[in-house]
């Protein structure tokens, strides 16, 4: 099957369209035929060697594969697995790498059917959202009438944060770039700011404070309110260990603990973000497609920076 891959660390240029051989889904795993992943942050610092010692721990060995959440339809179920059809289409995320290939295998309770109607290239921009639904209903317990920060609020992430704020009735302030402030307005953000002309005094007090750019959450944090929760989903992907030390000593010192986690997307996740999305609550937004021979391109995209919502990668093409 067709896969994309590096063999060493660099640019977004070391990523090639490689072969390897179609995934046995074992006993009690599902095999997916993909139609489409995305590309998520972290694999671009994955990618060019930044996270150093915590990559070889979170990669593995070379050669590596790219892609955490796909949309396809399942091709083979194994024996032990029950609640899945062959045909089914569905969207999940895995726990490893390797969803941007024409084939991946993934364990039952990490998917899901996906809303009829929606296009494969547009849905697989929603998977993702189940981190967001952690971290404001779960972990941040956001609650209506609050006052709701979300920073990169037009980013892969934080437009489900701007929509799902609303879905839960809070007020919803967004921080991104100028340009794309509309976009802000359109996802039912209440107000939103310039993160390039805006100051964090300049913002007042929040409830909640929703971080996904992982960078000066020293300053975010002094924003909130008495009784505030501050959530991150994202860490410093330049300073990874200094950032992830402030996000522990964070709980130990000062006002307000700041909450970090990286997603657990169970079948039940899953499901909700998929009745969000009937429910209109959650649209799906996708920034540019790439087809699966250029899986560089996508990550160049991404790494330039300025995206409205996911750069998704076509894997059939």
């Amino acid at each position: 099957m067709r896969a994309a891959m590096y063999d060493r660390y660099g640019p977004p240029e070391v990523i090639y369209e490689g072969r390897r051989p179609v995934p046995d889904p074992g006993d009690d795993r599902v095999l997916v035929r993909v139609l489409a992943s995305s590309v998520n942050g972290g694999e671009l610092s994955g990618r060019s060697g930044a996270l150093g010692l915590l990559g070889e721990l979170i990669l593995g060995r070379f050669p590596k594969a790219v892609g955490l959440d796909f949309v396809g339809d399942v091709a083979a179920v194994g024996p032990n697995v029950r609640g899945v059809e062959v045909g089914e289409r569905v969207w999940g995320l895995l726990r490893g790498f390797g969803a941007t290939a024409e084939y991946a295998t993934v364990a039952p309770d990490r998917l899901a059917a996906v809303p009829p109607g929606l296009d494969p290239l547009q849905a697989v921009a929603i998977p993702v959202a189940t981190t967001t639904v952690t971290a404001l209903r779960d972990k941040a317990r956001l609650r209506p009438g609050e006052r709701l920060l979300v920073r990169g609020a037009t980013g892969g992430v934080g437009v489900s944060g701007v929509q799902l704020g609303k879905a839960y009735g809070a007020h919803v302030t967004a921080l991104a770039r100028a340009e794309h402030l509309d976009l802000a307005g359109e996802l039912g953000a209440d107000e939103a700011f310039d993160y390039r002309t805006t100051s964090p005094a300049d913002l007042g007090r929040f409830d909640v404070v929703m971080d996904t750019v992982g960078t000066d959450l020293r300053a975010y944090r002094r924003l909130l309110a008495p009784g505030g929760r501050m959530v991150a989903v994202s860490f410093d992907l330049d300073r990874p260990f200094r950032s992830l030390g402030y996000i522990l000593g964070s709980a130990v010192h000062g006002r307000g603990r700041v909450r970090f986690f990286s997603g657990n997307p169970r079948r039940e996740l899953l499901e909700e973000v998929a009745r969000l999305a009937e429910a209109g609550d959650l649209r799906p937004v996708v920034d540019r497609v790439f087809p699966l021979s250029d899986v560089a391109g996508a990550h160049r995209a991404l790494e330039a920076g300025g995206v409205r919502g996911k750069v998704v990668v076509d894997t059939t093409a």
